[in-house]
């Protein structure tokens, strides 16, 4: 691939970066591009960046406020970065609209800081980039703006937010209102770093709120925020920025382990229009001065994965970013998001806030780990295994532990809530994404061990319980359940890594009729994805050459397998196609079915697949031992 032609972009540097030949210059003429495209859509006074989209559930001038705050943040990165020397219309726009949007009587005004509202979230961004140009900005404001900033943000002094990553706004808000000299509330400081102790799980890992929420919202908030907010504290940090950098050291010992070898990041969770926001941490932990990383694969990651977008035409031919992931796809968007969301990607250009001597500039790249090795790596915390191929550079995540479902109180359905694809799949990976369109939904056939009632209604993996998360292992059950039935069924799912390949292992407890269905990963292209089918295996193929097989091994008996394909379901390209196995009627009682997973972009030979893997059953198949053609054998 190219990069587009409206992205003017230095020569790559294939000395310095051998892998991806960018260099700081590329990521500022990037950074530039993106604040340039916002300019037509400003408002008069430059309060608002007003542009085109879905507007989220906030209204216009909310979402307005949303294109300020989060682009300020990147251009706070580039002023301060540049140490000042941009252009200066780039600090006069910002300037401007700091006057235009806290004036009250004013024509721009930004909504005023109420409990729980959306611009909380934008004030904890203009409170990061006044603190980061406040040489360039915030100290040649007139007395009479900086006292309405002040009295703006003094909206969160003593109010509430949502009890998740938001206590961090109040956090870092409050903590500038310090800085300045302003009234504000430490109870509300205390209070936000305290509740966060609440979510820590241990090995750098945090759970976004109660429950078992674990995505990237740990790393470009739940680490990135109070590392933030110990920049602005300084020396009146009480001792916790030592606690922070540890945990955030920790946390990066294993995030390399999420990114292909394409620069991907693995497509799972929410929000994923912001992108490389993903690159949060990993900058911040050179900023802390607490990454384990080497200076060279620091940049090699980030450049790797900003290329990774600019090369899919991110930005778009306007400069801008779309919602969505590589064009628009509003399924992958949240209602609270709007067209200036994914401009929280602008915490993905932290790095140029270093100095450009700084060692992750000047130092040659480094490969990433799925450059250098198959790689397999058992996160418990929250019960996910990752496993990378070099030769593809594809990077897997099987989930057996982030479902984003509330606590579960004693007593209540296991079962309850809703079914999320951002979370409730088996398998996550960098060269696909769920089907997460509504009418895709409610069918559930990617990445999911699914009951069918005679109807066809599938039964939903809504809360995760985890089980196992070790080595190569991992397992968790769910409970099935249909309307009108009261019963829940138990499903429970061991996956095995071996090579490239997933094995999964499912006991399940059926009524009898119901049908057993198996779905792989959903493939997708700009054309139709090729479908192929045999006595027992299923697989799709795209036209750049990934393919997506599930082979049966055991328990299926005569059963079908099929590829369902779909349009406008899939965040990778609008025509997709998921591989599946079905059992059409079960017997009733507890019953054992394995199946092989497999995405890659070799090609597949699914009959050699179903040979390369022995299953042996115990009595009632209350164990099953898995050996594989190097002699490797493991009992589940």
């Amino acid at each position: 691939m190219s990069v587009a032609p409206h992205l003017h972009l230095p020569p790559p540097d294939r000395v310095l970066s051998s892998r991806t030949g960018w260099t700081r210059a590329h990521w500022e003429a990037t950074a530039d591009r993106m604040l340039d495209a916002l300019v037509p859509y400003a408002t008069p006074g430059f309060a608002q960046y007003r542009l085109p989209g879905r507007n989220s559930w906030s209204g216009v001038v909310s979402d307005g406020l949303e294109g300020f705050a989060r682009s300020f943040l990147l251009a706070a990165c580039r002023i301060t970065g540049a140490g000042g020397a941009v252009d200066p219309g780039l600090v006069e726009r910002y300037a401007a609209g700091l006057a235009a949007g806290t004036d009250r009587a004013g024509k721009e005004p930004w909504p005023e800081l109420t409990d729980c509202s959306q611009q909380m979230v934008e004030a904890a961004s203009i409170a990061v980039a006044l603190h980061e140009t406040r040489p360039w900005i915030w100290d040649r404001l007139d007395a009479g703006v900086q006292e309405r900033v002040v009295d703006w943000f003094s909206g969160f002094v003593g109010g509430r937010t949502w009890d998740n990553n938001w206590r961090l706004f109040q956090v870092v808000s409050e903590q500038f209102l310090a800085s300045v000299g302003a009234p504000y509330s430490r109870q509300d400081i205390e209070s936000g770093l305290d509740r966060i102790e609440d979510w820590y799980v241990g090995d750098g890992w945090y759970t976004d709120g109660d429950g078992r929420n674990f995505d990237y919202y740990i790393g470009w908030a739940l680490h990135l925020y109070p590392l933030l907010w110990s920049r602005i504290a300084g020396d009146a940090d009480g001792g916790r920025t030592a606690v922070y950098r540890e945990r955030l050291s920790r946390f990066l010992v294993d995030y390399p382990h999420f990114f292909g070898g394409d620069g991907a990041p693995v497509h799972q969770g929410r929000s994923l229009t912001y992108r490389f926001a993903a690159l949060a941490p990993v900058w911040m932990g050179a900023l802390a001065d607490c990454t384990p990383l080497a200076p060279g694969l620091t940049r090699r990651l980030a450049s790797g994965t900003v290329r990774h977008f600019v090369e899919r035409g991110v930005p778009d031919e306007r400069g801008l970013l779309p919602l969505g992931w590589y064009d628009t796809f509003l399924p992958a968007t949240q209602p609270y998001s709007g067209p200036a969301s994914p401009y929280w990607a602008s915490k993905g250009f932290l790095g140029l806030l270093l100095p450009a001597e700084h060692p992750v500039w000047t130092d040659r790249e480094l490969p990433l780990p799925v450059e250098e090795s198959d790689t397999y790596r058992a996160l418990p915390a929250p019960g996910w295994l990752l496993h990378g191929t070099r030769h593809d550079g594809i990077v897997r995540l099987v989930n057996h532990g982030s479902d984003h479902q509330p606590p579960r109180e004693e007593g209540s359905d296991p079962a309850d809530g809703t079914e999320d694809p951002h979370y409730a799949k088996l398998a996550y990976s960098t060269a696909t994404a769920p089907e997460s369109a509504p009418h895709a939904m409610a069918r559930a056939v990617d990445n999911h061990l699914a009951l069918l009632a005679p109807d066809g209604t599938a039964s939903r993996r809504a809360r995760i319980h985890p089980l196992r998360c070790e080595d190569r292992i991992a397992s968790s059950w769910y409970a099935a359940r249909f309307p009108d039935d009261d019963h829940a069924y138990r499903v429970e799912t061991t996956s095995v890594l071996h090579g490239p390949w997933e094995i999964r292992v499912h006991r399940i407890d059926a009524p009898e009729g119901v049908s057993v269905r198996e779905g792989g990963h959903a493939v997708a292209h700009t054309e139709s994805p090729a479908a192929r089918t045999g006595p027992g295996w299923a697989l799709s193929r795209t036209a750049d050459g990934l393919s997506s097989a599930v082979v049966a091994l055991y328990g299926w008996g005569d059963g079908t397998a099929e590829v369902a394909r779909d349009v406008q379901s899939n965040a990778f390209g609008p025509r997709s196609a998921v591989p599946y196995l079905r059992l059409d009627r079960h017997p009733g009682g507890r019953s054992t079915h394995v199946s092989l997973l497999a995405l890659s972009r070799d090609t597949i030979h699914p009959r050699a697949l179903r040979d390369a893997v022995s299953v042996r059953a115990g009595a009632g198949d209350t164990s099953v031992t898995l050996t594989f053609l190097d002699g490797t054998t493991v009992e589940v």
